[in-house]
């Protein structure tokens, strides 16, 4: 065997072919596997010393809600259908699916990846001529460099900052806690998604996911080299090259694809898609039960809906301290009756928890007899720093420190009659080089998987949740995370600064969450860090925030003020009938979440990935879709009243307050004034499900209602939603009709299928505002409606 130089490249062979995978053998030692799990996706494992050096993957759940411990084998084929190909052998391998084509020169290993387009095979990607890869002459780290093409377009990575289009720029993927971070220019960020969707110059699409949870980065032509032509690179500092290829061309399959990829989506309870109250102020007083208290009574007061807080860790306070599962009995006498309390108004409680524990925490001394942190090879304590001191992490890759905070979990707050957990402050800043992971029973260097440990947190705390209450949905919601933390959790965006720009790059950020498989995501409505936010300000950011799949109000200002509905009288009678709204639209967002969990579609979604063909789409501008029928246009700039939209040509679109027409491809001027409702586009031809009761503290009973968008002329399309009664393991009902429309009439059939366990038997339809034609039902009784300018009819179904 000789080594591998510059000068000598390795020349790989076939040595073995079993089912789903290729393995080549080259004369250096290196070995590659090429599996084929799909017809549309290829992967490559590369080692260049011949065996595998990273850890298990907690990253590939094909279709999954979990793993099993210590994780998914590398070499595993388990979940995949590893379909029938075509492979030829001539000087290179040519391996051939339905759906993607894979290139190897054997002799020095260079690939070529191409997706089938029709008839037709198009580029996807192609390995850089030169030194794509590190065979052993370079450092050790894990290199692939790609040429990079005239024009392409890169997405993903998950929760970046500035533009979605990270074309021209490098980034870094740790987990750190970059609280008031500048939402344009900061890296890195919270959370570790190696994911990219890559798009060329016509608007197909591929993905590429590099299977690892060590430090990574990423360029996409800001790094230039004379010798080696244009390129792009990534480069992990352990581990494998482990290379999952996705192909298109339809860039809302390969987001459906990775989602399915990773996993399948966690699906939360009803009630966690209303409005979430929260601040750290309240937690943070002497008087924090009082505060909570008055929360309640502005809420009634001011008549706002609110459906659950996210209670800020002051409560586990020993002085100006947090200790997790603490319970300061000064501030919270009796943890019980105050969590009723709450659950009497209606709202849940969201408890925030730390991995970390200070070291005069009360249970310090414990768990380190124990062995449950993050220690070196010779069970040293390694200690990072947290807040205003050092601390110690707990090893979610220990079993018994898993057991531990289950048990903790359970006893210091789900035996108190609280549902859900707010993961907080999980980004394990652990530096230290000697710092390893238990990794059960196989101890490896902590810097192979800190953004595992995030994820470990929500699951252990998911399974603590299930096993107190084995019968209801757990509700979780985590700040730091790896690729597929949307098994087990909700995420947002983390302390955000309060900037008008932040509400524009913010929203970037949800739409690369959601094009790397995390969709149910949100933000700190207002912003949490630094000043507190004009009137102005703030209202634009309750119109973009109701939304979002998560809306919560948060904030820790400068000033130390709250950010509160109610925090500007002048700007209240808006912010009343924003919060009307949210409880409205809660039916269109919980279908949303459904679609997301059963089908892996996206929840929100840039233009361009249901309308790929419309160039102009891909204009990173400051609209996006909620699911694929509904255009949101933000309001980003300070001072502006109206809106400049281009509706994306392939569909017709009505404005949703006004009925007005708009034509695909059309630029109009939308109404956005301070006291209004955000402006919105409907796709014509489409339905959103909605709640017809009144709005408020205390709503009225739910009313199903459905929001009719008849096709401009004539035309017929389907609509359908699912519903349930919101916590339950149990399968709910699908409501569905398909709609006739030509130039006098709007005809409709309406179907349930399912049990009927929430709500009645009766829908009320309800046409835009100045649609002219009639409306029938053509399978029931119904009687004509008309509610706040848009006329229906209410219909009972068998």
């Amino acid at each position: 065997m000789r080594r591998a130089t510059l000068s000598a490249p390795p020349v790989f062979e076939i040595a073995e072919q079993v089912r789903g995978r290729i393995t080549l053998k080259a004369d250096t030692g290196a070995v590659a596997h090429i599996f084929v799990l799909e017809d549309d996706i290829v992967r490559l494992l590369l080692l260049p010393d011949g065996a595998i050096k990273g850890p298990p993957s907690w990253a590939i759940a094909p279709g999954a809600e979990d793993i099993a411990e210590p994780g998914r084998d590398r070499m595993s084929v388990e979940g995949f259908t590893c379909p029938a190909y075509a492979l030829t052998v001539a000087g290179a391998l040519t391996l051939e699916t339905a759906r993607i084509r894979l290139v190897v020169q054997l002799a020095g290993f260079h690939c070529r990846w191409f997706q089938r387009d029709g008839d037709d095979w198009r580029p996807m990607a192609e390995d850089r001529p030169t030194q794509a890869y590190d065979f052993g002459w370079w450092d050790g780290k894990v290199r692939h460099y790609l040429a990079r093409q005239p024009g392409e377009r890169f997405y993903g990575l998950g929760e970046k900052a500035g533009a979605m289009d990270r074309a021209g720029r490098r980034f870094r993927l740790i987990s750190l806690d970059p609280m008031g971070y500048d939402a344009e220019l900061s890296d890195p960020l919270y959370k570790t998604i190696p994911y990219i969707l890559v798009a060329d110059t016509g608007g197909a699409c591929h993905g590429a996911f590099y299977d690892t949870m060590a430090d990574v980065s990423f360029d996409f032509g800001q790094e230039m080299d004379n010798y080696h032509g244009a390129y792009r690179y990534c480069v992990a500092e352990s581990g494998d090259l482990d290379l999952y290829m996705i192909a298109g061309p339809d860039p809302a399959a390969v987001t459906r694809r990775f989602t399915w990829l990773s996993g399948r989506p966690a699906m939360m309870p009803r009630w966690s898609v209303g409005y979430s109250g929260s601040t750290m102020t309240y937690t943070d007083a002497p008087d924090a039960q009082a505060q909570m208290a008055e929360f309640i009574t502005r809420l009634e007061e001011h008549d706002i809906g609110c459906s659950s807080f996210h209670f800020s860790s002051g409560y586990t306070s020993i002085g100006a301290k947090r200790y997790v599962f603490n319970w300061n009995r000064e501030k919270f006498p009796d943890p019980a009756a105050f969590v009723k309390s709450y659950r009497d108004a209606g709202i849940e409680l969201v408890p925030n928890i730390k991995p970390a524990l200070l070291r005069d925490h009360p249970r310090y001394a414990e768990v380190a007899a124990k062995g449950l942190f993050v220690s070196d090879e010779e069970g040293n304590v390694v200690e990072g720093q947290y807040w205003d001191e050092l601390c110690a992490f707990l090893d979610f890759t220990n079993p018994d420190a898993a057991a531990w905070w289950r048990e903790n979990l359970t006893g210091a707050l789900l035996d108190f009659g609280i549902r859900s957990t707010w993961n907080d402050n999980n980004e394990y800043g652990v530096w230290d080089a000697r710092a390893a992971f238990a990794f059960w029973g196989e101890q490896r260097p902590a810097a192979e998987a800190r953004p595992l440990q995030a994820m470990l947190m929500s699951r252990a705390s998911r399974a603590a949740q299930l096993a107190h209450d084995p019968d209801r949905r757990p509700y979780l919601v985590t700040r730091s995370g790896m690729t597929g933390l949307h098994r087990y959790a909700q995420t947002w965006s983390g302390d955000n600064r309060t900037d008008w720009k932040t509400i524009r790059y913010n929203t970037k950020m949800a739409l690369g969450l959601a094009l790397s498989g995390v969709s149910n995501s949100g933000h700190d409505v207002g912003g949490f860090a630094g000043r507190k936010p004009e009137p102005e300000l703030f209202l634009r950011w309750v119109q973009a925030g109701v939304m979002m799949p998560r809306f919560s109000i948060h904030s820790w200002n400068d000033d130390r003020s709250v950010n509160e509905p109610w925090m500007y009288p002048q700007v209240l009678p808006a912010i009343r009938r924003l919060m009307a709204l949210r409880q409205t639209l809660t039916p269109f967002l919980y279908d949303l979440l459904w679609r997301y969990h059963r089908d892996y579609e996206p929840v929100v979604r840039p233009l361009w990935l249901d309308f790929p063909a419309d160039q102009d789409a891909w204009t990173d501008g400051d609209d996006h879709m909620l699911g694929r029928d509904l255009l949101v246009a933000l309001v980003c700039d300070e001072g502006a009243t109206r809106r400049e939209v281009r509706a994306p040509a392939g569909a017709d679109w009505i404005d949703v307050w006004t009925g007005d027409i708009v034509r695909g491809g059309e630029t109009v001027t939308l109404h956005a004034p301070l006291d209004g409702p955000p402006p919105l586009l409907a796709r014509a031809g489409s339905g959103i499900a909605v709640d017809l009761a009144r709005g408020g503290f205390r709503p009225g009973p739910f009313v199903r209602g459905l929001w009719l968008f008849p096709t401009v002329g004539d035309g017929r399309f389907s609509w359908s939603f699912a519903e349930d009664e919101g916590e339950g393991l149990s399968a709910g009902d699908t409501w569905s009709g398909d709609c006739v429309c030509d130039g006098d009439e709007i005809r409709v059939d309406v179907h349930r299928e399912g049990p009927g366990g929430f709500g009645d038997n009766r829908i009320s339809i309800l046409l835009p505002p100045g649609e002219k034609r009639r409306l029938s039902i053509e399978n029931g009784e119904s009687r004509a409606i008309e509610i706040d300018g848009r006329r229906g009819v209410t219909t009972t179904v068998s």
